[in-house]
């Protein structure tokens, strides 16, 4: 019997660039207190938010993919030829099917690299990585393009106290590529079924169209329930992923959890015992939630404003919908070369 050809890949592979876009619009917890009748000092304490960004009306999920996807290449110095599979993480494309993601690819020139959405909300993002890493290393890609690209505000009741005073609209996306160092370690991932109905869409699509009066579906979450299983279950799978990386929070560089709530990601760097030198990404204060979108999002912020942090290790750790959850550490892109001037 003839034996199957296998691809081989390469040993290792990292993130070697990130791209960011966050909507247009800068949303003030004041516009949206009367509705949900609270203050801007309830939304500040209970979830740190000051402002989030949202986009337009005319803009959607894909443009904010596209704008992230694009910064990303260019940081990385490839072609977009050269991508070899895309993976876009979301929770709010305008379509069922086709995918963003096959859009997205048509729009970068990435035609024909094969492209799927991955459909695991906040911690999507993670998923993504895991995936392009195997993938790289297994042989299937070179360059594999991973965003996290959402518009949450088409899903958000004004009224709804649970959940739409936190959403915000943006992408962010990161070439994974090989290397010759580990620059992402195990995923550390799963999923508990048993507690699907605590967060997601309020009423099935079937359901809201059905009815002629019914409302389009938006999100909803039992506030209680997902900040408890964050905080416990989900703090230990974030040690869990640094010890299958081999190291100990003393070698972070940055944590970059899933921007849910300040006092979720306050109580995360308390019980993982960071030291004061790493350092926390919090972007969801200008930013809001932003589900799979928000880890890219945050990293790119962080080292925006801490370009010394470039090339270190950051533990990242998405949950949400699923309920699903999603933990690795990586390399941080290094530093971009600085473009020597022209004479």
């Amino acid at each position: 019997m003839a034996t199957l050809t296998q691809p081989v890949g390469v040993p290792h592979s990292r993130i070697l660039a990130l791209g960011a876009a966050r909507g247009d619009l800068s949303v003030p917890n004041d516009d949206l207190i009367g509705p949900i009748d609270s203050s801007d000092e309830w939304i500040r304490q209970r979830t740190g938010i000051i402002e989030r960004r949202r986009a337009s009306e005319k803009i959607e999920a894909i443009d904010l993919a596209e704008q992230a996807a694009n910064e990303a290449i260019e940081r990385a110095g490839i072609k977009p030829s050269e991508i070899d599979a895309v993976i876009v993480a979301t929770i709010s494309n305008s379509t069922q099917t086709p995918s963003l993601a096959a859009l997205l690819c048509d729009r970068i020139g990435a035609t024909p690299a094969p492209a799927f959405d991955v459909s695991a909300a906040c911690a999507g993002y993670t998923y993504g990585i895991a995936q392009a890493d195997a993938l790289i290393r297994g042989g299937l890609a070179r360059y594999v393009l991973v965003v996290g690209a959402e518009k949450l505000s088409d899903f958000a009741k004004p009224t709804d106290r649970s959940i739409s005073f936190l959403l915000g609209d943006g992408a962010g996306a990161a070439i994974v590529g090989p290397s010759d160092e580990p620059g992402i370690s195990p995923t550390v991932w799963g999923s508990d079924g048993s507690r699907w109905d605590a967060v997601g869409m309020d009423q099935p699509l079937k359901q809201a169209f059905s009815d002629p009066e019914g409302e389009f579906p938006t999100l909803r979450q039992d506030g209680q329930a997902v900040f408890r299983w964050a905080v416990w279950d989900m703090a230990k799978v974030a040690k869990q992923a640094v010890e299958a990386a081999g190291i100990t929070p003393a070698d972070l560089t940055a944590f970059v959890p899933h921007q849910a709530n300040m006092r979720i990601i306050d109580e995360f760097a308390k019980q993982l015992g960071l030291p004061e030198s790493v350092l926390v990404a919090r972007d969801i204060a200008h930013t809001g939630n932003t589900s799979a979108a928000s880890i890219p999002l945050a990293m790119h912020q962080l080292l925006e404003d801490h370009p010394e942090a470039a090339g270190g290790y950051a533990l990242e750790i998405g949950f949400g919908a699923g309920l699903v959850y999603g933990a690795q550490v990586v390399r941080m892109p290094d530093a971009p070369a600085k473009k020597t001037p022209a004479t």
